[in-house]
């Protein structure tokens, strides 16, 4: 019986990497597939490893339909074993439920692969709506760490080397502000400690854990 696999962890924890192997090892036993992606590091329709691995993928869009896709590609003769589903947090809602729906109806496996929640700590809707309708819902085993060497569990957003909670959950570029200088946007991974307490792996270095004040009102 075919099943919706998600697979999830936070940055740096092989997930691109993983998407590629399953991909490989379906192909190698004479398998067919789709690959999909969306906000790939290495640009569009692009699936890529920070290993440096990369196969050509379709871009998801929001106006895309799974559904759609794949019964006109089965219907023009085309063959599909599976779907492998990279940067599935960013899909719409409904769109994990068409996914579920190919799985029900035409008995496709589908792979989605995407981290749970974004730099705010809030779950991205389609990771949620995958832990509502996955069959399998698994963690990476491979543990990004923070900066301090514990596990880390939660992904921070920096602008201007400063950790923000707050803007935009999918940042493509520089902020809109024309008036002063674009800030420089980058992402990093902290345990749950370092990320209440926006201490950055920049910002440990320039500050001593010794000076912080203690975290009680």
């Amino acid at each position: 019986m075919a099943e919706l696999h998600f697979f999830t962890g936070t940055m740096d924890s092989g997930k691109s990497t993983l998407a590629l192997q399953t991909n490989h090892n379906h192909a190698a036993r004479g398998r067919v597939g789709r690959i999909f992606t969306t906000h790939d590091r290495a640009g569009e329709a692009t699936l890529s490893s920070r290993l440096g691995l990369e196969l050509d993928a379709l871009e998801v869009t929001d106006d895309l339909d799974f559904w759609r896709y794949t019964v006109d590609s089965l219907t023009h003769g085309a063959r599909i074993d599976y779907l492998i589903c990279d940067e599935a947090q960013f899909y719409v809602p409904r769109q994990i439920d068409q996914l579920a729906r190919i799985v029900d109806e035409l008995q496709i496996d589908v792979f989605a692969f995407g981290i749970l929640s974004d730099f705010r700590t809030a779950l991205f809707p389609g990771s949620q709506r995958l832990v509502e309708l996955a069959d399998r819902t698994h963690v990476l085993q491979v543990e990004a760490l923070c900066w301090c060497g514990k596990r880390a569990t939660h992904n921070a957003r920096t602008e201007n080397g400063v950790m923000v909670t707050e803007g935009e959950v999918i940042v493509v570029g520089d902020v809109e502000d024309r008036e002063t200088e674009p800030a420089e946007v980058s992402y990093e991974v902290l345990c749950r400690q370092h990320h209440r307490r926006r201490m950055t792996a920049a910002r440990a270095k320039a500050v001593s854990m010794v000076s912080e004040p203690l975290p009680f009102q």
